[in-house]
Parts: C-alpha cells; sequence; structure tokens
C-alpha cells in the first residue's frame, strides 16, 4: 500500500519527467528557427518564401543553386557535427567518470584527423566517403591508445591519467599533423581550413555520404542510454545490477569512434563541443545519463551551428567554426578543472 510520501514523491518524479520532456521537445523546436537564420545569413540575402521555394522545389536559379549548393550543406554538417560530438562526449564522460572527458581532449579527434591527412599525403585519396573509414580507423587507434597509457601503473585508469594521456597524445598527433601539411603543400592546400574546423566548403557529396553513419551512431547512442547510464554508477553497482560490463565499454567505446569518426571526416577536428555541451545538458536535467545523452544532441547541434553563424551574421566576417568553439572552449576547460581541484598527487 502507498502511503502519503510514496504517491507525492511519484507525482515529483513525473512532474521531474514532464518537465525535461518539454525542455528536449523546446530543444528540438529551436533547431529548425537556427538552420533558416543560417540559410539566411551569407553576401546574398535570400528572402524566407524563396528558401521554402528552394528547399520545396530546385530551379537552378542564382539564390536556389546558393542555398543548395553552399547554405544548406554547411547548415546540415553544423547540425551533424555537433549533435555528434556532443554526445561523443557524453558517453565518454560517463563510461570514464571522468568530467573532463571528449573527443578532444582524449585525442580521439586528434587521431582521426591525422590519419586523414596521412590518407591524403601519402596516398592521394579523396572523397569523403573513402577518407571517413581513415578518420574511423584513426579515432578507434588514439582511442585504445590513450585507455592503455592511462591505464598503465599503479591504481588503473583515473579521470586525471586519462586527461594527462589524452593530452599528451592530442600533441603529438596534431604535431605530426602539421610536419605532414607544412612539408606538403598541396594536402596543406587542400586541408587548410579543414584541419582546424571548418563547415566552410563541404559539398552535399560529402553530407550524404558520411551523415547516415553519423546518423546511425546518434540513434544506437539514444537507444543504449539505458545500459550507458548504468556503466556512470560504477564498475561494482553495474555487475550487481547484472550488466556485462566488458560488453557495453566495447559498445560504448563503438559508438564514440563512430561519433567522433564521421564528424572528424565532415569537419575536421572541432573541439571542445563534446566538453562544453553534456556539462550544460547536466545544469539542466542533473546527473540522468539518459536525459544527458538526450539533450545533449540538440543542444550540440545547435551551439555549432550558432558558432559558426553569428560572427557571420554581426560582421559578415566568415571565421572557421573550431575556432570560435575554441574561443569559448578554453575558459570553460579551465573552470571545469578549477572546480573539481585535482591535484598530480
Amino acid at each position: 500500500m502507498r502511503t502519503p510520501d510514496d504517491t507525492a514523491s511519484l507525482r515529483q518524479d513525473s512532474r521531474s519527467r514532464s518537465l525535461r520532456g518539454l525542455g528536449l521537445a523546446l530543444a528540438v523546436a529551436a533547431l529548425p528557427v537556427l538552420a533558416l537564420w543560417a540559410l539566411n545569413t551569407g553576401n546574398a540575402a535570400i528572402p524566407l518564401d524563396r528558401l521554402v521555394a528552394a528547399v520545396i522545389g530546385f530551379d537552378a536559379s542564382r539564390e536556389h543553386l546558393i542555398l543548395w549548393e553552399v547554405r544548406l550543406p554547411r547548415v546540415l554538417a553544423g547540425l551533424l557535427v555537433g549533435a555528434q560530438l556532443a554526445v561523443a562526449g557524453a558517453i565518454m564522460q560517463a563510461v570514464t567518470a571522468n568530467p573532463l572527458a571528449s573527443p578532444g581532449l582524449l585525442g580521439i579527434n586528434a587521431g582521426a584527423a591525422f590519419a586523414v591527412v596521412l590518407a591524403i599525403a601519402l596516398a592521394g585519396m579523396d572523397g569523403a566517403g573513402t577518407l571517413m573509414w581513415f578518420a574511423f580507423l584513426g579515432a578507434g587507434m588514439a582511442a585504445v591508445t590513450v585507455y592503455a597509457l592511462g591505464s598503465a601503473g599503479r591504481g588503473g585508469a583515473t579521470p586525471l591519467k586519462l586527461a594527462l594521456a589524452g593530452a599528451v597524445l592530442t600533441a603529438f598527433l596534431a604535431s605530426l599533423t602539421t610536419v605532414i601539411l607544412l612539408r606538403d603543400q598541396t594536402t596543406l592546400d587542400n586541408v587548410r581550413l579543414w584541419s582546424i574546423g571548418s563547415l566552410s566548403g563541404r559539398p552535399m557529396s560529402a553530407v550524404l555520404a558520411i551523415g547516415p553513419w553519423g546518423l546511425a551512431g546518434l540513434v544506437g547512442a539514444m537507444l543504449a542510454r539505458g545500459p550507458i547510464m548504468t556503466l556512470s554508477l560504477g564498475s561494482d553497482l553495474s555487475r550487481a545490477l547484472g550488466q556485462s560490463l566488458g560488453l557495453w565499454r566495447a559498445i560504448s567505446a563503438a559508438l564514440v569512434v563512430l561519433l567522433a569518426g564521421a564528424a572528424v571526416a565532415l569537419a575536421g577536428p572541432v573541439g571542445f563541443v563534446g566538453l562544453v555541451v553534456p556539462h550544460m545538458a547536466r545544469l539542466l536535467v542533473g546527473p540522468d545519463y539518459r536525459w544527458i545523452i538526450a539533450y545533449s544532441a540538440p543542444l550540440g547541434a545547435g551551439l555549432v551551428l550558432l558558432a559558426d553563424t553569428w560572427l557571420r551574421w554581426l560582421s559578415g566576417v566568415d571565421i572557421p567554426v573550431g575556432v570560435m568553439l575554441a574561443l569559448v572552449g578554453g575558459p570553460v576547460f579551465i573552470a571545469l578543472v578549477r572546480r573539481q581541484g585535482w591535484s598530480l598527487r
């Protein structure tokens, strides 16, 4: 028989779920508004009715060509990349119990970027569909390397050791990538903007080739939210609840590689999205990773699209989105480290 306290608790939980659901719906509903704003931002102003007409039916006019060849691929790439990196960061923070975990800080983005640049420079490969597989390979190898380095020594893998290993590997791979680009002018010309994280010049063919893989990773992450939440509770409790730790850690790692690899293949090593957005989601919904992962997708998509558009809208200056996000992410990273109060002991 339920007590009055039980009934009040159930009502509170129901209200909390309703508010979270409403907040998620509002976050998703804001994305089309941001997308229309981004589509109408540029040197050539396109009225809203022409934007809608161009989306519904392409007629090869100048305005329609600008929309389909330049702006729409950029907007779609921004939405995909933001959602993928944010969800990947949320999964990494849940599985590693490390609030500083993200594809950028733990070397995943750097590994994917290095593999792509190496494929272009040494094998002369091009085409988003081909380079995507090198991004997956590089992201996977970087993840294994960081975990191996972070697990070495006494105490196994700790949040601090993983963060240090990721920082070292990121710096090392970034240096190697820079050496390759400086020695190969052709490769540098091809990937100059991409190498610092940019949505500019993404063709629709690249979005269509890479986008389905990113969407598959997002769907997989949404389906795995429950087990990932259980992983975040710690090894002992997860085992007590009957979870196969090895299986779900492997699935989580595969999802991170798929999400981050596809994002880097499309837009380059965009940093800090996977770090900042899960913390934004946590402030809104609390520590439940089922909601954090769900919120991270629209919040990440919106953040990247906003960062890519607002300066062009204000002044007409086109700054790569990776640079804009670094300006925001750097101070946030410092604030998180100070908040944790970690030492090297």
